[in-house]
């Protein structure tokens, strides 16, 4: 079993960390870090936090994700995840509310590691991340529009209430705006294609930076919206937490730590399917728990693991930790001697890339395979869907969650078949020991009839079980309870037994098990009822479980 927590760091280091090593990573973290500088002010914006808030959270969090994760490549800072839920929390808390989110999520994320809950997380049902994740695609995408168009009135949060704004708001367009939205998009677009080791979004950031200051082009930029990019950390800010303060956040701060948790671990399942190696699920979750911890601290906000820049950083090389704090201190190094220039982009360049991201992130194609699954499944899909961009984030996943489980529960009620081994399906007992049923030829009694589980024994199963045993029509003497085929049971099963095991002793009825697994056999033994059944008539085959029973009739 591997360890809680035992960063990948410690495992290259012990595996010795050689120049060419060191070479490779260095080259891999200034590329990612030169990738994640639009990305960290965009994202940041779009969140409705201050661009450089994006910075600091991609170099103190990033940093401490590399250092004490437990993937090799994975590449840490603000994601497109994350925008929806903290634009929410800003607008009603303000950024102090955020901050005491952000750690609430990163005390929950930390949890969940210690308590080695990584492996489940991954259970997260298909349609539900789909769902959110092409949710807040949709509402990243319509949130750039106002600056897309070079509007000035502030564009209202409810998705709704946005297209009603911008048919308002038809006369004010600024056609310079779209003209070098349009143009980031064309240069982000064709660039990745021709070019893969610079980024197209850093080409167009210059481009269009250029074009806008050159021809002094009526656009507004970050420095006319936001004022100067400070080249510095701000001091540090401890949140103050309170009873009031985590009862208000927790449901915010529990929707972020799963966020995070799920595209960590699925940034580090692709990053593995990448180079060949193996990431430690509960030591990542630890890692992402610290750093959103330590984020706010330093002005951050809520961050998780990239898929797009670790990818980039195992493209170009990346191969241990060290990659993804180079990038950190790449960043680091832009911020404090190229800060000031910032202020210069154009909002409609950052709104054309955040445009590109929500596209990339909207996974348009497999919600349109989805339609082809299961009506049940698409159902999900469409209901997370629709309650990411018409309520919110939380509802749509806690919503999302409870509608696949019950899903699961009808399913698994499917699956699992209860009844009686019919004898008068037979015209003697060696036609119905020739069907199979039975593995010797032993003529069976009036007085015994066999009833047999096949699957899982769990909540939906234990309902037909009892409705099924209910139809029995003359009292046997012996009722044989066949479970070769049951795997697992869960607490419903053992009351529906339980109920069985009381209804048999009211009627004079002896209840006989045979061939039950480890499992179930475990759990009745934990709750007693295997006292409640007799040692003595829990048998391993149902010709010993016959054999019992006929002797006890004589």
């Amino acid at each position: 079993m591997s360890k809680v927590f035992y960063p990948k760091t410690l495992k290259v280091l012990k595996e010795g960390y050689d120049f060419n090593s060191l070479t490779k990573d260095l080259i891999a973290g200034i590329i990612v870090g030169i990738v994640a500088l639009p990305l960290s002010i965009a994202l940041a914006i779009a969140s409705g936090v201050k661009p450089e808030q994006g910075l600091y959270t991609a170099i103190i969090a990033g940093f401490i994700i590399a250092f004490l994760g437990g993937s090799r490549v994975q590449i840490g800072g603000p994601t497109g995840a994350f925008v929806v839920i903290v634009y929410s929390i800003v607008q009603k808390f303000g950024y102090d509310g955020l901050a005491t989110a952000s750690v609430l999520a990163g005390i929950i994320l930390v949890l969940f590691g210690a308590f080695r809950l990584g492996s489940f997380i991954k259970f997260i049902p298909y349609p539900v991340t789909v769902g959110f994740t092409s949710g807040i695609a949709l509402l990243i995408f319509t949130s750039q529009i106002k600056d897309f168009l070079g509007l000035h009135e502030k564009a209202p949060a409810e998705f709704l209430e946005k297209i009603p704004y911008f048919i308002e708001n038809t006369s004010n367009i600024n056609f310079y705006s779209i003209f070098i939205g349009l143009i980031t998009i064309i240069i982000v677009l064709f660039w990745s294609k021709k070019f893969k080791k610079i980024p197209g979004s850093l080409i167009a950031i210059i481009v269009t930076t250029i074009l806008v200051n050159l021809f002094k082009l009526p656009v507004d930029t970050i420095g006319s919206v936001f004022g100067d990019v400070p080249n510095s950390f701000p001091p540090l800010h401890f949140p103050h937490i309170n009873f009031l303060t985590v009862k208000e956040l927790l449901p915010s701060a529990f929707t972020i730590a799963m966020l995070a948790g799920i595209e960590s671990l699925l940034s580090a399942v692709v990053a593995d399917g990448m180079i060949g190696t193996k990431h430690n699920s509960n030591t990542e979750l630890i890692a992402q728990g610290i750093a959103n911890i330590f984020s706010p601290i330093f002005g951050g906000i809520p961050a998780t693991g990239a898929i797009a820049r670790t990818a980039t950083n195992i493209k170009n090389g990346g191969r241990t930790p060290f990659a993804g704090m180079f990038h950190s201190i790449t960043l680091l190094m832009i911020m404090l001697f190229l800060g000031k220039l910032a202020k210069m982009i154009p909002m409609a360049t950052l709104s054309g890339i955040l445009m590109i991201v929500a596209y990339n992130m909207s996974e348009i194609q497999h919600f349109i395979k989805l339609r082809k699954a299961p009506k049940s499944d698409f159902f999900i899909l469409l209901i997370t869907f629709l309650l990411t961009v018409l309520a919110d984030l939380t509802v749509a996943i806690q919503f999302g969650i409870v509608l696949s489980a019950l899903l699961f529960m009808k399913r698994m009620s499917e699956v699992t078949e209860a009844d009686f081994l019919k004898k008068e399906y037979y015209d003697t007992d060696e036609e119905f020991i020739a069907s199979g049923i039975l593995e010797n030829n032993t003529p069976i009694p009036k007085e015994i009839e066999i009833f047999e589980i096949n699957g899982p024994f769990f909540f939906g199963a234990a309902s037909i079980f009892r409705d099924n045993l209910g139809n029995i029509e003359t009292l046997p003497k012996f009722l044989i309870l066949r479970m070769r085929n049951v795997s697992v049971i869960d607490a419903t099963g053992l009351s529906a037994l339980e109920t069985i095991i009381k209804s048999c002793k009211k009627n004079n009825i002896q209840l006989i098990i045979s061939g039950i697994n480890k499992q179930p056999l475990n759990a009745i033994q934990k709750i007693g009822l295997n006292k409640e059944i007799g040692d003595q008539f829990i048998c391993k085959n149902i010709n010993d479980a016959i054999t019992i029973a006929k002797k006890h009739l004589k």
